[in-house]
């Protein structure tokens, strides 16, 4: 049974582990990583864990939230504004200009030194040459865009883990192999000296046994490296920070072995499914959109913007000098304004956003061509890997047998050390091989149904099975 794909499933979880508190701003700090893990890893909890703390994922989270900004603000401009202004104001005496009614008569002002007035306003925009709706329509095209390239991000990161945890399955499977391989030699350099001892042997066979287990060490080194350094990767993708004082082998374990899955496609079928599913051409074709309301917007510029006002207001009496005197009402109003003439303002405007229209048109059919070639490539490179391991699937069983029957020859007299040597490395290379071919066709698998817009497909724990190499 296979688990549910992920491309939406992947957003989902993205998302549900960033809630609206954490988007707005309340995510978690930066050294937020998991807790180091105390079981060994199945691939599927690589996954979960890559979901909630991947740094990328992390940041693609953050820019979902910056696209839900950019909506808020693009949604406002159609929406109703309730504004407050108020003030203060005393002017010196000496400006006031005073009269005196007769000779003799004191002076009289027509003014207040001291005023106050607060006003509280509703502004509703009616009418923007369609600016308007362009922007309301904008403000949902750039929320779908952001979850989009979201989506997309998302797919890249969980393939990248399953690479990553297919490279550590093969490195540790490398280990397993020149184990075994040393382990062989060294029985047969047992078996020579026990020859030799005998005086049935020359010292040369001795020797070159040696030499053969010497020369078989340092394989044995550089696949313990291998997975020291896969390990490392795969940590830092799943975002832990390794223990302080942990020495270069982390405690990082994996549950699973490698085990190919096979996969039933067809040419045709995967690019109608890469050009139907893929995110980044969802994207694309989204933004193409946007860059349209783009050019709706720069050409309302064109035409008068118009918005009504309602509101009430106090201020103090002017000809009383008590401040608390004071006279109140309401107000209603039309607004217009309307640029007539602004020297090639808006044309420069609706010209840049149209080429930005085009462009994003062109970018939607190169996008077509490449995934098509993504999908065409990553097919190849599947069935390659599919008919290599095919190939490899029974050679194991033969190159054991053929070790089996050199080892018989020996002891009977009738095979030569060098017969006996060369089934061992031949042995060696044919699990070598195998594993490798194991961890390519897992790896153009996994790339593939990335390259079609498929998710994850996870195998139940009943159904993973060990390499034949041992």
């Amino acid at each position: 049974m296979k688990r549910p794909s992920f491309p939406a499933l992947a957003l989902a979880g993205a998302l549900a582990l960033a809630p609206l508190g954490a988007v707005a701003g309340e995510s978690a700090g930066p050294d937020s990583a998991p807790a180091w893990p105390t079981h060994p890893l199945a691939l599927h909890e690589c996954l979960d864990i890559a979901l909630a703390s991947n740094p990328a994922i992390r940041k693609g989270v953050q820019d979902i939230a910056e696209s839900q900004g950019i909506a808020l603000q693009q949604k406002s401009l159609f929406q109703p504004k309730l504004r407050s202004t108020g003030g203060y104001t005393q002017i010196d005496s000496g400006k006031i200009e005073t009269v005196s009614f007769a000779p003799g008569q004191p002076a009289v002002s027509f003014a207040n030194p001291q005023s106050w007035n607060a006003n509280l306003a509703v502004i509703q925009p009616i009418f923007g040459g369609g600016k308007l709706m362009a922007s309301a329509r904008a403000s949902k095209l750039t929320r779908e865009a952001a979850l989009a390239n979201h989506q997309a991000l998302v797919s890249d990161t969980l393939l990248s883990v399953r690479v990553a945890y297919q490279d550590v399955l093969l490195a540790a499977e490398q280990i397993t192999v020149q184990e075994a391989s040393i382990h062989l030699l060294e029985q047969e350099l047992a078996d020579t000296r026990r020859r030799f001892d005998a005086g049935t042997v020359p010292r040369f066979n001795v020797l070159r046994a040696e030499v053969e287990l010497a020369n078989a060490k340092p394989r044995l080194i550089r696949a313990r490296n291998a997975l020291r350094i896969a390990k490392n990767n795969l940590a830092v993708l799943l975002g832990f920070n390794i223990p302080k004082g942990t020495d270069q082998d982390i405690p990082l374990q994996t549950s699973e072995k490698m085990a190919a899955e096979p996969l039933d496609l067809k040419l045709a079928d995967a690019i109608n499914r890469g050009l139907g599913q893929r995110p980044e051409l969802g994207a694309l074709r989204t933004a193409g959109k946007l860059r349209g309301e783009e050019v709706r917007q720069a050409k309302a510029d064109y035409f008068p913007q118009l918005s009504g006002t309602a509101g009430y207001g106090w201020q103090n009496r002017t000809f009383v000098r008590d401040l608390d005197r004071e006279l109140h009402g309401w107000n209603v109003g039309l607004m217009l304004s309307w640029d007539i003439w602004d020297a090639g303002l808006t044309k420069g405007r609706v010209a840049a956003a149209r080429a930005r229209e085009q462009r994003a048109r062109i970018d939607v059919d190169d996008t077509v061509r490449r995934i098509e070639l993504e999908v065409r490539t990553a097919f190849s490179n599947f069935a390659e890997a599919r008919d290599v391991l095919e190939s490899q699937a029974r050679v194991i069983e033969q190159a054991e047998e053929a070790l089996r029957l050199a080892n018989a020859r020996s002891e009977a007299g009738t095979g030569t050390q060098l017969d006996v040597l060369s089934a061992q490395t031949a042995l060696t290379e044919t699990r070598t091989t195998y594993s490798v071919a194991l961890h390519d066709h897992n790896v153009a698998r996994a790339k593939l149904e990335r390259a079609v817009g498929d998710g994850v497909h996870l195998l139940p724990t009943a159904t993973r099975t060990t390499s034949p190499a041992k």
